[in-house]
C-alpha cells in the first residue's frame, strides 16, 4: 500500500495546479522544483560549520558545499561523503539538497560535501560525470588541508546523483583510484534505457512520471544511443568486479524500483558486497520530503548506518 503521507504530499500537489515540470523549460523547471522542495522540507538542521569550496573542472570551478557535523570540533579530521544532487542531471542544486546533506552529515557524523555539476540541457552527458569525478578527486587530494580523512571517503547520491556516484565509481577503479569505501546510491538511475517493469507500473501517478523521466534523459543525452554507454547506464558495464562496497536504497511505488534492485544483484554477482533494502510504500524522492514523510527519517538512519560502518573498517 502507497505510503498515506505519500499520498497525502501528491494530493497536495495536485491540488496546487502547477503545471509538471516536464513541459517547462530547464529553467522554469529548476525554479519549480526548488518552490516543491521548500514545501516538503523542514527548516535545515544545525551543523557544526558549512564553507563554500571550488574544485578545478575541465568546464571552470566546479561549486562544492562542505558540511562538518553538529558538534564536531575544528580540529577532528573527518570521514566524508561526497554527495552527488538528484534532479535528472538537469535540475536541483546545492540547496535544494541542502537538508538532506545536513541529515546525513549530523546522523553519520561525518562530513558531507555536496557537488554543483553542470546542468544538462547547457552541458549534457558527460559534463556531470566529468565534474564528479573532479570534485572526488580534488577532495581526496585536499583532504588534510579540509580536516579530512582522504581513507574514508564515500561516494553517494539520489536519484541522477546515484548514477553518477555509480558511474563515478566504476571509472575511479578503471582510474586505480582514489577508491571511495562505499558507494551510497539512493532510488539511483542505473539504466537509461527504461525498460524495467516498475517502469511500466509506476511511470504515472507518483510524482516521477515517464514523461518527466523522458524529458531529464532527452535533455541529459546527446542522442538517444548513448544510453547504451555504460558512463550514461551503469548497469551495462561490462564488470562490475572491484567497486566499492555498497548500499542501495529504493522506493516502492518508483519507476526506478527494479533498476536499483538490478544493479544490487550485478554488483553481489561480481563479488561486492552489497546491502538492498527497499521503502517498500513509498515514492521516488521521499528523502526531500522529510517535513511531511516520517519514513525519510527511518531512511536517512539506514543511509548512516550504512556510511559508519564503511568508515569503521
Amino acid at each position: 500500500m502507497l505510503d498515506p503521507q505519500a499520498k497525502s504530499y501528491l494530493e497536495l500537489l495536485a491540488s496546487l495546479g502547477a503545471p509538471p515540470l516536464h513541459t517547462l523549460p530547464p529553467a522554469q523547471a529548476r525554479l519549480a522544483y526548488k518552490k516543491a522542495r521548500a514545501l516538503a522540507q523542514p527548516q535545515p538542521p544545525a551543523v557544526a560549520a558549512v564553507h563554500a569550496l571550488h574544485a578545478p573542472g575541465p568546464g571552470g570551478p566546479i561549486p562544492l558545499r562542505l558540511y562538518r557535523p553538529f558538534g564536531a570540533p575544528a580540529s577532528q579530521r573527518l570521514p566524508v561523503l561526497v554527495f552527488l544532487h538528484g534532479g535528472g542531471w538537469t535540475i536541483g542544486d546545492l540547496d535544494t539538497h541542502d537538508v538532506v546533506c545536513r541529515e546525513l552529515a549530523n546522523r553519520a557524523r561525518c562530513a558531507v560535501c555536496s557537488v554543483d555539476y553542470r546542468l544538462a540541457p547547457e552541458h549534457r552527458f558527460p559534463a556531470a560525470v566529468e565534474d564528479t569525478l573532479a570534485a572526488t578527486r580534488f577532495i581526496a587530494e585536499q583532504a588534510s588541508a579540509l580536516g579530512l580523512d582522504a581513507t574514508r571517503l564515500a561516494i553517494g547520491g539520489d536519484s541522477a546523483g546515484g548514477n553518477l556516484a555509480a558511474v563515478a565509481s566504476l571509472l575511479l577503479r578503471d582510474a586505480g583510484g582514489p577508491l571511495p569505501c562505499l558507494q551510497l546510491l539512493i532510488y539511483p538511475a542505473t539504466d537509461l534505457r527504461c525498460n524495467t517493469r516498475s517502469h511500466a507500473a509506476n511511470g504515472s501517478g507518483y510524482l516521477l512520471t515517464r514523461e518527466l523521466i523522458d524529458y531529464f534523459v532527452g535533455c541529459y543525452l546527446n542522442h538517444p544511443a548513448e544510453a547504451r554507454d555504460w558512463r550514461a547506464s551503469p548497469a551495462l558495464a561490462p564488470s562490475h568486479a572491484g567497486v566499492p562496497p555498497a548500499f542501495i536504497l529504493t522506493a516502492g511505488y518508483d519507476p526506478l524500483r527494479d533498476e536499483g534492485a538490478d544493479y544490487a544483484e550485478r554488483l553481489r554477482q561480481a563479488g561486492v558486497p552489497v546491502e538492498y533494502v527497499c521503502f517498500e510504500s513509498q515514492i521516488h524522492g521521499f528523502l526531500t520530503m522529510s517535513k511531511l514523510i516520517d519514513d525519510a527519517a527511518r531512511a536517512f538512519d539506514r543511509c548512516a548506518q550504512a556510511l559508519q560502518r564503511a568508515f569503521a573498517h
